[in-house]
């Protein structure tokens, strides 16, 4: 420990002044401002580690501090190590990222039969199948179906927009494009992931599942402020059925690792890790986002690689990616022409300090004029909190006692929707309790407010309290609209009665 610390204070001698001399306050302050229980930060310069250090708590009952083996779900930055996965196979000739996925998996459609016929891992790697950015996810996020069914559910995403026009960001398509590894090579993505990236590198405190997170030493614990403003404990998301996409947990010291070999085009302590080549596949644009200068950040330009954003700051290209699970959100970034990376990790998912940190570190490196990211990012954070917690108890107010138009029997029953599958609404003397029948331990209860809605609150706090209406036809009803978090997926669902 005391070499590792010696390390950090000598590196710091060449670092920004807001580095060596105001990091720590600046994180400690923000943890306070933005109601954020952990954090774990790494950053990589020249080819050494300058900081790598965990602030505040990994679970506020046990106040056990985060430090840089803290575990976190680093969700979406998984998508990164798929992609590299499949092109290093794609240098080695095992596959072709323009591989339609019909040679592997000759039955699979989607909803469009012409994209059926002509999507690639490419095009799953890049998000370009025309969906909405989370379609699906409320059906799939720590669902029962397993991977297969997944991707057969597939064919039901009917697109916003036309094949390759652009970007929507989708899970499912990461999963298949995982799941391409196996049926090329014989060996499932996790054992892939493992022996081509983690074991090389000495990844040793990273794992390809989070199911079983709560036994898991030095896990910290998911936390959310969603809704009610209130820090609520959550449970630890099961994402191995979307894993390519999303499972991936690890710590800061694991991904210093990871960052180091990414600006070493490759190399990890002397020895090629993934080759060079391979590499640059993942950081050519493959979709433009936008190409319009942002009001607020020194950037002109955003893109996907395969499984990364690129886009300029302040005249220096830069490779990111955020990832984002119930009670966890984190980012990964690298900009390669100054030697920098950068991780942040934290356990409340209803906040923005990770990413408005991420942009301070950048700009003390690339010579930026100073702003307060962090005030000013709460400022507007702070505002949608107040008008979303005044929602949501004005309609806990309406919670009076009233009697709906029909009976509670009358409300209860099973409920289908093509694409998820069947909810049950069942009665009791406290109103309605729903039970979603593709997932585990996952459930609301429904109050009845007034003039025909019901209160809807989900027992995950992440997920969401919203109004909810029954259509009554003829005395009975007959379908209901569930909504979720933005944060899973932005449309709601039409549940049909079917008994």
């Amino acid at each position: 420990m005391l070499f590792n610390i010696f390390t950090v204070m000598f590196c710091f001698a060449q670092q920004p002044s807001f580095i060596t001399n105001d990091l720590d306050a600046y994180i400690n302050k923000g943890l306070k401002d933005w109601n954020l229980p952990g954090l774990a930060i790494a950053i990589v310069k020249d080819g050494k580690v300058v900081v790598m250090k965990g602030y505040g708590v990994r679970n506020v009952k046990t106040n056990e501090p985060v430090d840089e083996n803290t575990l976190f779900m680093i969700a979406s930055n998984t998508k990164l190590f798929t992609a590299t996965a499949l092109a290093q196979l794609d240098y080695d000739k095992k596959i072709s990222l323009n591989d339609k996925i019909s040679k592997y998996f000759p039955d699979y459609t989607l909803y469009d039969p012409n994209t059926s016929a002509l999507v690639t891992v490419r095009d799953m790697l890049s998000h370009h199948i025309g969906t909405k950015t989370f379609q699906g996810d409320f059906t799939y996020w720590n669902s029962t179906y397993t991977r297969k069914q997944i991707m057969d559910k597939m064919k039901l995403m009917k697109p916003v927009n036309g094949f390759r026009q652009t970007f929507g960001y989708c899970n499912s398509c990461f999963l298949t494009a995982g799941q391409v590894i196996e049926a090329a090579t014989g060996k499932p993505w996790e054992t892939e992931i493992r022996d081509s990236i983690l074991t090389p590198m000495g990844m040793t405190n990273t794992y390809t599942s989070g199911a079983d997170m709560a036994n898991m030493k030095d896990a910290a614990q998911p936390y959310s402020t969603f809704f009610t403003g209130q820090l609520t404990a959550l449970p630890y998301d099961r994402l191995d059925n979307l894993a390519p996409a999303a499972s991936l947990v690890s710590c800061v010291k694991d991904l210093a690792k990871w960052l180091t070999m990414q600006l070493d085009s490759g190399k990890f302590e002397g020895k090629q890790i993934i080759e060079w080549k391979a590499l640059q596949k993942t950081r050519d644009m493959n979709t433009v986002i936008t190409s319009r200068k942002s009001p607020y950040l020194p950037s002109n330009f955003s893109g996907y690689g395969l499984g990364v954003d690129i886009t300029d700051y302040n005249g220096k290209q830069v490779f990111s990616h955020t990832g984002g699970a119930d009670g966890f959100v984190t980012n990964t970034c690298f900009v390669p022409e100054e030697h920098l990376a950068i991780t942040i990790l934290t356990n409340n998912d209803n906040q923005d300090f990770f990413e408005a940190l991420r942009y301070q570190i950048l700009d003390a490196y690339l010579g930026v004029q100073n702003t307060d990211r962090s005030a000013f990012f709460l400022k507007y954070f702070n505002q949608e909190m107040k008008e979303t917690v005044k929602t949501t108890t004005d309609m806990q107010a309406r919670v009076k006692g009233k009697i709906p138009e029909l009976s509670l029997s009358a409300y209860a029953g099973t409920y289908a929707n093509e694409l998820y599958g069947t909810i049950s609404v069942t009665a009791d003397k406290k109103g309605l309790s729903v039970k979603f029948n593709n997932h585990v331990d996952y459930a609301a209860s429904l109050k009845y407010m007034d003039n025909g809605e019901w209160l809807l609150t989900y027992t995950n706090a992440s997920y969401g309290i919203f109004p909810l209406k029954f259509t009554i036809e003829n005395g009975k009803v007959v379908s209901t609209v569930v909504k979720v978090n933005d944060e899973l997926e932005y449309d709601p669902y039409l549940f049909t009665k079917v008994d």
